[in-house]
């Protein structure tokens, strides 16, 4: 994957095409750019994000407010909100991009309330993405949660651009209900190898896992992965993981990564306040080469993914 070619980053204005509930709390909203937009937007990177400004949107009717939301749902917005990209299509000079995103404070509260035709303002592509390694031919994908969406986006660009790459994703989260898919499971067969609608339409399988049991394998996706990847004995320079979800779950993927030599990179979340850089608010905590010390680096410039042998996760870490 090479940088953006056009250096502009917006804003932009942004066109809403829609906003399908998915879930209790998921939502799938679909931006839509033309001209310079559409140009940039076109060849974001999975992994990168958009900084969204959702001060001028309107709260939801108290009734369809959630219980534990209602204390802070007044709560002015000042600050641009980040989000990644699920999916990214351009045709006739438009671009539109689906955003994955949760219910779970005052600005997400408010995205639910966007319609067909509403305009927002939008900053981006930014951040640093995944990158495809040379001579790869297994690319293993790793969601925990709402780190589905970047992973959906980096399939939908393995598929188009590197379809000798065999693609399997693994998604994992504490109930069937957390699960940020379209499709019910309930019309699927609860196995360990059944596939997810967004990935299957790719040609790519899926694996899911929940901590209670109620979908696929029971117990963590990382404990899914290491039992895949002791019966699928793969070249691990053939290999690449790529993992986006909590950071207890992707220091996990980095240990089994590092214990089997297999290259992995994964998308890192922080609080960001300007997404640029300046205000120094999202620092992630890194290994410095050939020491015991660490630096630290911007998750909105330098990552949001990084190399997951660069990444300080403890004090077994190091």
């Amino acid at each position: 994957m090479n940088k953006l070619s056009n250096p502009k980053k917006g804003p932009y204005l942004a066109s809403v095409s829609a906003n399908r509930r998915i879930g209790t709390r998921f939502y799938r909203l679909n931006l839509s750019f033309q001209h310079q937009a559409a140009e940039a937007f076109t060849n974001a990177i999975p992994g990168q994000f958009a900084q969204l400004d959702l001060s001028k949107a309107a709260l939801p009717a108290l009734d369809a407010i959630p219980q534990d939301l209602i204390d802070c749902s007044q709560r002015k917005i000042l600050l641009r909100r980040p989000f990644s990209f699920a999916e990214i299509n351009t045709e006739n000079g438009q671009t539109s991009v689906d955003i994955l995103y949760c219910v779970l404070g005052p600005a997400t509260l408010r995205m639910t309330t966007l319609k067909q035709g509403d305009s927002i303002s939008v900053i981006g592509p930014l951040g640093n993405g995944f990158s495809i390694p040379e001579n790869k031919k297994t690319a293993l994908l790793i969601a925990g949660g709402m780190g589905a969406g970047p992973l959906l986006h980096l399939a939908q660009f393995l598929s188009t651009n590197h379809p000798d790459i065999e693609t399997i994703a693994f998604a994992g989260a504490k109930t069937v209900k957390d699960l940020p898919f379209e499709k019910s499971l309930d019309k699927i067969s609860q196995t360990l190898d059944f596939s997810l609608a967004e990935f299957a339409r790719l040609g790519i399988n899926s694996l899911v896992s929940t901590d209670d049991g109620s979908a696929g394998s029971k117990g963590f996706v990382t404990e899914c992965l290491s039992s895949w990847l002791e019966k699928n004995r793969l070249s691990t320079n053939d290999t690449v993981i790529y993992a986006c979800g909590p950071e207890p779950m992707l220091a996990k993927v980095a240990e089994i990564s590092q214990q089997r030599n297999i290259d992995c990179q994964v998308s890192m979340e922080r609080m960001m306040a300007c997404g640029i850089g300046l205000c120094q608010s999202c620092a992630v905590e890194c290994k410095k080469d050939n020491s015991n010390e660490t630096v630290y680096k911007l998750c909105c410039k330098d990552g949001p993914v990084f190399d997951a042998k660069e990444v300080f996760f403890g004090k077994n870490n190091l």
